[in-house]
């Protein structure tokens, strides 16, 4: 059997099945790991979501900040607004619920303990222990998986706090935990998140540095496979893995054996 993990899909469904067929991913032997963003810039978000919820044990899928979006949509908790209109034939679906239903309960994060690998489609805040880090994700899939998953979905917007604390409000700990989860690129003085730098590493204020090199001695044998994060691109380090390659943005789709990180396998913009 192969793990395969593939970066942002964004709703490109085609691209998605030829790197598909490119990996020669059989779901009956193969399993692959998607860093989530499953949905909306692209045009084909609705046969995106199909397919890999067809997938079923074949397919381990992250939840990314857009499918949470598509959540709130979903659950008219916010208006549908220029840049989610790509959504909007997903909203039309006739199994619009079973979708929808299917896509609460991904998880936040997702830990292979026989092989030390976490997959993730931000980050990992750097002080949480692996341990705290799988506690935090259930905390939040505890809540979207049940009756007050709408209460949650309501509250979770917005950039506060920025700082990690025990001594956060419930809503507060909660957004933080999603914002680190899904929206963390780099962090500033003290580990505070920053939400304003999108760019390149070379290219950012001084003060601010990539969460990945801030994390604590314990991480250090675990390998962190990630998306979210376009404009750094594919990036293998010894314990963490970009694989947003920005096909949205006229970059490719990347695919990885994870037994095998030299084997990597790409689909471009067909013109």
């Amino acid at each position: 059997m192969a793990i395969y993990a593939i970066g942002d899909i964004q709703g490109c469904y085609d691209p998605f099945r030829r790197l598909l067929d490119k990996i020669k991913f059989d779901p009956a032997e193969d399993q692959l790991w998607l860093t989530g963003d499953l949905v909306n810039r692209g045009v084909n978000s609705l046969q995106t979501l199909r397919y890999v919820k067809s997938l079923d044990k074949a397919v381990i899928s992250v939840l990314g900040n857009h499918d949470l979006h598509l959540l709130t949509l979903h659950y008219e908790l916010k208006p549908m607004d220029k840049g989610s209109l790509t959504l909007r034939n997903v909203l039309d679906a006739h199994d619009r619920d079973s979708l929808m239903e299917w896509l609460r309960r991904r998880p936040l994060i997702h830990y292979q303990k026989l092989n030390n690998r976490m997959l993730v489609h931000a980050g990992i805040y750097p002080t949480w222990s692996i341990q705290e880090s799988i506690a935090y994700a259930r905390e939040i899939e505890k809540y979207l998986r049940g009756p007050k998953c709408k209460d949650l979905l309501s509250q979770m917007y917005g950039d506060d706090p920025i700082s990690w604390s025990n001594e956060l409000s419930e809503i507060e700990r909660y957004r933080f935990i999603i914002n680190a989860f899904t929206r963390m690129r780099f962090l500033g003085t003290n580990n505070n998140l920053d939400f304003d730098s999108k760019g390149t590493i070379n290219n950012h204020k001084g003060h601010l540095s990539p969460w990945f090199d801030q994390l604590n001695k314990q991480w250090v044998n675990t390998t962190i496979i990630f998306g979210h994060w376009s404009a750094l691109g594919l990036m293998i380090k010894p314990n963490v893995i970009c694989l947003d390659t920005g096909y949205v943005w006229g970059g490719e789709l990347t695919a990885i054996n994870l037994d095998n990180t030299s084997s990597i396998v790409r689909v471009s913009q067909i013109k």
